[in-house]
């Protein structure tokens, strides 16, 4: 009798390319880094915090227009073509950066010209590979992959910010954009392969494709997802949930000075989302193979609401604001891989790419948004209270919802 982990004997590859590719690409990089930057080009340039977090918005919008498209064009022409073109072109748009004049014009569209050049290393790519090479694990595999926007974003946070000390900002940003170039770029080139792909020996594919049922062409279509009420209900609830994710983490430093904490202890806590995020990644991904996935996300996605009232307080120590920052990491954990296994639950592969990429879209909305309401709200007022309030209603409100969403559907031989 085979272990219900033997899903991983071949298709372990794809999931280190997928963790290297997504862990250095669009969907970290900016949210963990542009906080450590946001200080070092306002004192140069005179901008506020909020003008610098606009790049967020910037981004966002882009990848509310782009994601259905990538997510298409990953259904036609397949992964391994968009995510190699993507990760050596994101890669190239971060380090342009650094030739900024001090224009804040030339910052704002070159945040676009990341979000463009960028947009295939979204786990749109990454998530649809995966999600046709695993079955019984698949939230585990997910897990694993995208424990890596953890992993990933501890060390570009602390490595921008060394650079930053040593170098400065544009030096900083040519370091940050040669990571993805010269680790995910090869990783990706020799791993990553998806289960149609003409070059892998069909001894390697898992089950589910040679027994005889064909699952890449079974679910729904995007239109028939998109009459759908779960479509729109998940995509609400991971508006609002990333909005509070989105709004805390890249503004995490600064909401830290604003508590009294020097730049060192803001730098560190800050940090300490990426060990939680990775913790969240995989016991989340574990639990969701195991027990019904509503509820663990209900579970999940609901603790930094107490996160949001603990931050709220004028005083507190340095362990009260570890504890309250490890909880929105085990939110910030969960979302992203909650979502791709739901799609795929819920609606099946036939059309994963373009009904994935449309509710990353949504996501990206709250995400994108959150980081400059909360960098204007406290430009205006000198203080994140008011906005952490508003957060922690919405973990409540977008995580209960989620539980109304019923049985999953199997569309093919899986179960």
């Amino acid at each position: 009798m085979k272990s219900k982990y033997h899903e991983f004997s071949y298709a372990w590859r794809v999931v280190i390319a997928s963790a290297v590719g997504i862990g250095l690409g669009l969907a970290p990089i900016p949210i963990y880094t542009l906080g450590v930057f946001a200080m070092p080009l306002a004192q140069e340039f005179g901008w506020g915090i909020d003008k610098v977090m606009l790049a967020l918005p910037i981004l966002t919008i882009c990848s509310l227009l782009l994601s259905p498209l990538v997510g298409l064009l990953v259904d036609k022409v397949g992964v391994r073509i968009v995510a190699l073109t993507s990760v050596a072109t994101f890669s190239l748009a971060l380090m342009l950066h650094a030739l900024n004049p001090g224009s804040y014009a030339y910052f704002l569209g070159m945040w676009a010209v990341v979000a463009i050049m960028g947009i295939g290393t979204l786990p749109i790519t990454w998530t649809r590979a995966i999600n046709h090479w695993f079955s019984d694990c698949r939230g585990l595999a997910l897990g694993s992959a995208l424990v890596a926007t953890g992993l990933f974003g501890i060390v570009a946070k602390l490595y921008v910010a060394a650079l930053i000390d040593a170098y400065g900002w544009r030096t900083a940003f040519v370091g940050l954009g040669l990571l993805p170039l010269i680790v995910a770029f090869p990783v990706v080139y020799f791993f990553f392969r998806d289960v149609d792909d003409p070059k892998i020996d069909e001894k390697h594919l898992p089950k589910i494709v040679t027994g005889g049922v064909n699952h890449l062409d079974q679910g729904h279509t995007a239109n028939a997802a998109f009459s759908d009420w779960r479509f729109w209900l998940m995509c609400v609830c991971f508006v609002v949930i990333s909005f509070g994710v989105g709004g805390t983490i890249p503004n995490m430093e600064n909401l830290m000075g604003s508590k009294g904490f020097d730049r060192d202890d803001a730098v560190v806590l800050a940090s300490l989302v990426g060990y939680s995020v990775m913790v969240g990644r995989i016991a989340g991904g574990y639990l969701i193979d195991r027990f019904w996935a509503p509820v663990i996300a209900c579970g999940l996605l609901i603790l930094p609401a107490i996160s949001c009232y603990l931050l709220m307080q004028p005083n507190y120590a340095f362990a009260v604001a570890a504890v309250a920052i490890l909880l929105i990491g085990l939110a910030a954990g969960a979302e992203q891989d909650l979502m791709a296994f739901l799609v795929a639950r819920y609606f099946g592969m036939k059309s994963y790419g373009v009904i994935y990429g449309c509710m990353y879209g949504a996501f990206a909305l709250g995400a994108g948004t959150g980081p400059y309401i909360f960098g204007r709200a406290f430009a205006q007022t000198g203080t994140y209270d008011q906005m952490l309030m508003i957060a922690g209603i919405a973990f409540v409100a977008g995580s209960i919802p989620l539980l109304t969403l019923g049985k999953y559907r199997y569309f093919n031989a899986e179960k």
